[in-house]
């Protein structure tokens, strides 16, 4: 019976046509993917940071480009009475027979939802017709081109300078290094301080990756070293000089250090990749802890990283009971944000309306979360995910959250027998609300944690500022701090660039009236900032005051942001490093901080 059958299903010409063309769209987005990547390595060899950015921005809408050209290729060319149910539950199968030796099947298998979920209702968003559980295995998928997925290097045979000389030349890089001798040194050289006790063992190998990751000024090789049944994560990121030679920064072997760097709160990296998953699954020997979704989404596969985060909500929906509920902390005037305990991510809904004083539209902040997702975050800002018609089970609401939706968001709401229809929404990492933790050390009267809470503030605001990014609301609640205690924006209803900013003093006032008058007397333009304001609202309380003053006073001057601004319209680009400034080779020799990280911030002007 199986076998007469099954042939029948494959009769139409129509669902083979349709896969193809499904089939060709994805092939032409994954090309010029990587084409954007391996043009990264010429703009890093050529020290062009202006054109590597605009690159890294642009790449990000490549996918709903080419979805949306293959959706307008299939609407044009076929009547939707011609597209039975009959013909979409063939044209899967077809398209499961085109990616059986596909170097991305994964991907594609996204590809293909999305190009259907813009045709079809979402009545048809199950397995029969589209991908929601993955169907080609991507286990052991080799790579047909001369450079495999990584390089293996022996060591105890080759000696480990020459190895390591050799791991970096590998990469064949068209600009000259600065000294390539010396730095491999260091290298090596702590690498015997780090391991000089451990005994080495017959199996002894080095594991690197055979593309670089490339991103903002910087080139990384990433790699694992392996002695008997123990393995070793590291990277090395490689930098200009001011000569624009290149130099060997430093070498990462801090698993927290190393997760940092691949944290959700930066950029994409920019990597050639002919078989990703095989990337991923390398990443993940030296990232454990880090979910699939993420790491595909730091790789610049940020739809294959929302379609296994949805899949891995689903399993979580369905393995536990807790109810969502109106996440903790003070509540937005333009966001409702609802969280599930056992589910470490918050939603985020934009309200219909919003009280006095926000001026603005649900289309004005769509386009704030966009430009945040395409511009440089310097791990300062949470990395969001976007989806639409998202539904929830009815009974794990609580009561007080459906009140609140059918309140404040009525327009995004449907309700359809057991389960709610969002029609929009936002998802975010879940953080401690920085006002929650300053009260909590200052309950506990922690000085320590207040002091590296306000410095850590301070340094993000900094580092988003290189970025060209003004936060806007700069109250504490705006703020998250995340489990490596770093603090992160993630309100993005108010930022702006720094260059459309006019940054002020407040004039003298001119007469009595002028200054006990309870309104400004001046007048105040739409991207008028006043720096000396920012204590009224931020340093009421003492302890955090003392702290904020010893180390960021220079953000309660004019001068200073105006100095900033000054930069950027002058060209420069700033030098944010993902990692602590004691452990770069040129400060080698510093001493480093026992318990609170200066600034990651550094230019290079001094190599």
């Amino acid at each position: 019976m199986i076998q007469a059958a099954f042939p029948k299903l494959l009769r139409s010409q129509i669902a083979f046509d349709i896969a193809r063309t499904i089939r060709d769209g994805f092939d032409k987005h994954y090309r010029l993917f990587r084409q954007t990547s391996q043009r990264a390595r010429q703009l890093f060899e050529q020290g062009a940071w202006g054109e590597s950015q605009r690159v890294a921005r642009e790449r990000i809408g490549f996918y709903d480009q080419r979805v949306q050209e293959c959706v307008h290729t299939l609407e044009d060319e076929y009547d939707p009475a011609e597209l039975t149910d009959e013909v979409w539950r063939e044209l899967k199968l077809h398209y499961i027979g085109m990616l059986s030796d596909h170097k991305q099947p994964e991907l594609a298998e996204t590809f293909f939802n999305s190009v259907c979920c813009n045709i079809l209702h979402r009545s048809y968003f199950h397995n029969e017709f589209i991908f929601v559980r993955p169907v080609v295995s991507t286990e052991y998928i080799e790579t047909e081109e001369i450079a495999p997925t990584y390089r293996v290097y022996y060591p105890g045979t080759d000696g480990l300078h020459y190895t390591l000389k050799r791991v970096i030349t590998n990469f064949q890089l068209a600009t000259r290094f600065a000294n390539l001798t010396r730095d491999v040194a260091q290298i090596e050289g702590r690498l015997r301080t780090l391991f000089g006790g451990i005994k080495l063992e017959p199996n002894h190998q080095i594991h690197v990756l055979s593309s670089l990751f490339f991103r903002n000024k910087g080139a990384y090789i990433v790699g694992k070293g392996i002695n008997g049944n123990k393995e070793y994560p590291f990277v090395v990121p490689i930098l200009h000089n001011k000569h624009g030679e290149l130099i060997l920064d430093t070498v990462l072997f801090d698993h927290e250090q190393i997760t940092i760097l691949f944290s959700f709160t930066r950029a994409y990296f920019l990597v050639d990749m002919e078989v990703p998953s095989a990337y991923v699954q390398f990443l993940r020997t030296l990232l454990p802890r880090k979910p699939r979704s993420e790491i595909y989404t730091i790789l610049g596969l940020q739809k294959q990283g929302k379609t296994l985060f949805y899949r891995d909500y689903l399993q979580h929906l369905k393995h536990s009971s807790d109810l969502f509920d109106i996440a903790p902390g003070i509540r937005g005037l333009v966001m409702l944000v609802f969280a599930l305990p056992s589910f470490p991510y918050v939603f985020k809904v934009i309200k219909d309306f919003f009280p006095s004083p926000k001026e603005t539209t649900r289309a004005l902040i769509k386009e704030k979360y966009l430009l945040v997702k395409h511009h440089d975050r310097v791990g300062r800002m949470a990395d969001t995910l976007e989806y639409s018609n998202v539904a929830f089970p009815r009974h794990r609401f609580s009561e007080e959250l459906i009140a609140e939706l059918r309140h404040f968001a009525p327009s995004l709401l449907e309700e359809e027998g057991d389960q709610l229809i969002i029609k929009h929404l936002y998802i975010e990492r879940r953080m401690v609300p920085l006002n929650m933790w300053l009260t909590n050390a200052d309950q506990d009267n922690d000085e320590v944690q207040i002091e590296h809470g306000v410095l850590e503030y301070g340094n993000a605001i900094k580092e988003l500022v290189a970025a060209n990014i003004f936060p806007g609301d700069m109250l504490y609640k705006n703020f998250g701090v995340t489990r490596h205690q770093r603090v992160v924006f993630y309100d993005y209803d108010e930022i702006e660039y720094i260059t459309d900013c006019n940054f002020r003093v407040i004039p003298e006032a001119r007469t009595e009236e002028e200054e006990m008058a309870s309104e400004p007397w001046y007048p105040i333009g739409k991207y008028d900032v006043f720096p000396e304001q920012f204590g009224r609202f931020l340093l009421g309380n003492a302890k955090i005051r003392k702290y904020f003053m010893k180390h960021h006073s220079d953000l309660l001057t004019q001068a200073w942001w105006q100095a900033r601004k000054q930069r950027i319209l002058d060209g420069y680009v700033e030098d944010v490093f993902p990692y602590p400034q004691h452990i770069r080779f040129c400060n080698q020799h510093t001493t480093p901080p026992a318990a609170i990280q200066p600034p990651f911030m550094e230019t290079l002007e001094n190599e």
